[in-house]
């Protein structure tokens, strides 16, 4: 075999080889973005599901707690407004506003005993909880998986081919702010005039 025929293979076995690495890469931010895709829809689900529950929820207290007005108007705004997020910080901004109005709802019900031992409430609370737990174990899930992507985009070669691509951008975690944190570790004060 001539000279010439071994750099043929040779550069034939190199390009193989770069095609391989360069379809590998590829094919596991492929597999990344989609698991992020996926974890982001999980949310979706549990909090349209939890928006669902809420109208329950407000008609209970309402019986109960007439003159809430306010707070009855602060859950249906959050409520609209997580139905209608569009991006992950708008999602989490609307999720800030809902936890405040969900605790506020449920400190109403602890000042009326009557409300608190009512079955269908019980239950209503229970499964909101239950979605609540819920929605955070997709939040960590995605922001795994948004970790994952915007690591993987952003490390050598990767972050070549991705720019020779431009296909995969990174992800915003979903994150609930320090100042709201606070707010919703914290208690509200129910006043009743």
């Amino acid at each position: 075999m001539s000279t010439g025929g071994i750099i043929a293979i040779v550069i034939v076995v190199v390009v193989i080889l770069l095609v391989a690495i360069f379809a590998g890469i590829y094919n596991g931010l492929v597999k990344l973005n989609e698991r992020v895709n996926e974890a982001w829809s999980d949310i979706t689900v549990q909090m349209k599901y939890r928006a669902d529950l809420i109208p329950n929820v407000v008609e209970t207290v309402k019986g109960y707690a007439k003159h809430e007005k306010e707070t009855f108007k602060m859950v249906t705004e959050a409520r609209a407004a997580t139905m209608g997020a569009k991006t992950v910080k708008q999602t989490a901004e609307a999720e800030n506003a809902m936890q405040g109005a969900l605790s506020k709802i449920f400190a109403i019900a602890e000042a009326y005993p009557e409300l608190k031992a009512n079955e269908n409430f019980q239950t209503l609370q229970t499964q909101l909880q239950d979605t609540e737990d819920k929605i955070q174990a997709a939040r960590r899930f995605y922001n795994a998986g948004a970790k994952d992507l915007n690591t993987r985009i952003k490390t050598f070669p990767v972050n070549i081919i991705n720019n020779l691509v431009g296909h995969f951008k990174t992800r915003e975690y979903f994150e609930v702010e320090e100042a709201e944190k606070a707010k919703i570790e914290k208690a509200p004060e129910v006043k009743f005039d």
